[in-house]
């Protein structure tokens, strides 16, 4: 098999066949190519290990091209990470041919950090090999493909082949709107069953636009440097959806929080004057509904706040006081004139109704992901919403 050249371009640019789309960096070494989602200038602002794996983590990462191939190999080197109370997640490669056909592939080998929920300093390693992944007895003819990187992982990509002789060129444009959604854990969606599942995905594919993910686990915290990052690339439309992890983390307070949210809008209208942006408040979490954060997973991996004392918690952060937060500021904002800007309770995506589907009490399961993003896709995408294509005149 022939190998493509993957020193390719960043974001869907067409100045070669293989565009990495939903990426900001390569980081390119002897082991291969290393998507990174946010540009390579925001590294010496990102504040710890845990963060940096989240931001090389392929969540919403594809690699888009066009060939008329009957086989796409991909050799890769992927490392994902455990709780010691649970197996690892499988490493699936979705291959979507012309918009349409989903072919799956799995890695059979992944390397592994493996985490103690109770202690952080405990953590373990397991060695995994280079896998390759084979999409085989694909459609005659040339074909639009789409690769989509397996959500939980990080990955080096060490080769693209196709059959000898089979042309790769760029794949040709959309036509869709672009999609810039920044989030938390329940953006990133690691409990997906498969990456077009995540419920960014969902909502996309639904939607009909193209999606640019920028959830990250455990790091939606209103940093400046992803203000800065959204601000600086292209959208057709953006949501943020924002909240969470101030809780888990107990991050902020009242005080903090409400000027970083303006803060952080603030820089994203210096990018994008009139782009149409969507906040949307945090989900269903029974502890931290009314109890402010920090939020820890216990021995049977359900996560809980931790108590604290009454008289030191003045102004901290439970979810309902943030949904009243941003409700404040988007109708602050919007009065002052920012006619663009719009909110969405993030209960009408999943609700206190849908905790049956919320395992660890934080995150949804896999069908939780796919009602969100259909439910957002309904209330974001659809005619009269937020992020609808504009009606023609």
């Amino acid at each position: 098999m022939d190998a493509v050249d993957l020193q390719a371009s960043v974001d869907g640019a067409v100045d070669a066949p293989v565009a990495f789309v939903g990426v900001l960096e390569l980081d390119v070494s002897p082991d291969g190519i290393g998507p990174r989602r946010l540009p390579a200038w925001t590294r010496a602002q990102i504040p710890d290990a845990f963060m940096d794996a989240m931001v090389s983590m392929t969540s919403g990462v594809r690699l888009a091209f066009a060939t008329d191939s009957s086989t796409i190999e991909l050799d890769v080197a992927a490392t994902t990470f455990r709780y010691n109370t649970s197996p690892a997640r499988s490493q699936v490669f979705q291959l979507v041919i012309d918009g349409t056909t989903v072919i799956d592939a799995v890695a059979e080998s992944a390397s592994c950090f493996v985490l103690d929920p109770l202690d952080r300093n405990n953590l373990g390693f397991e060695q995994g090999d280079r896998a390759t992944v084979r999409f085989s007895d694909l459609p005659a003819g040339n074909k639009q493909c789409e690769i989509w990187l397996p959500h939980a992982s990080t990955l080096r990509i060490r080769e693209l082949r196709v059959d000898d002789g089979a042309v790769v060129t760029a794949a040709a444009p959309s036509g869709r709107r672009r999609w810039l959604h920044y989030g938390s854990s329940i953006s990133h969606c690691m409990e997906a069953d498969v990456p077009t599942k995540t419920w960014p995905a969902v909502a996309a594919r639904a939607g009909g636009v193209d999606l640019h993910s920028l959830g990250l686990a455990g790091q939606c915290q209103l940093d400046q440097f992803v203000a800065r990052t959204i601000r600086d690339v292209p959208a057709d439309v953006i949501s943020l959806k924002l909240g969470i992890n101030i809780v888990n983390g107990d991050t902020m307070r009242e005080r903090a929080f409400t000027p970083a949210v303006h803060g952080f809008l603030d820089t994203v209208r210096d990018g994008h004057p009139q782009t149409p942006i969507l906040v949307v408040s945090p989900i269903f979490c029974p502890s931290a509904e009314t109890n402010p954060g920090p939020t820890l997973m216990n021995r049977r991996g359900v996560f809980k706040t931790v108590a604290g004392h009454a008289k030191t918690r003045e102004g901290c952060l439970t979810l309902r006081r943030i949904r009243e937060i941003l409700a404040t500021v988007v109708a602050t904002r919007r009065r002052g004139g920012d006619e663009h800007l719009h909110y969405l309770d993030g209960l009408t995506l999943f609700g206190e109704g849908d905790v049956g589907d919320l395992p660890d009490l934080l995150h949804p399961n896999a069908a939780g992901y796919v009602r969100i993003g259909q439910r957002f896709a309904a209330a974001a995408f659809a005619p009269g919403g937020a992020l609808a294509e504009p009606a023609v005149r």
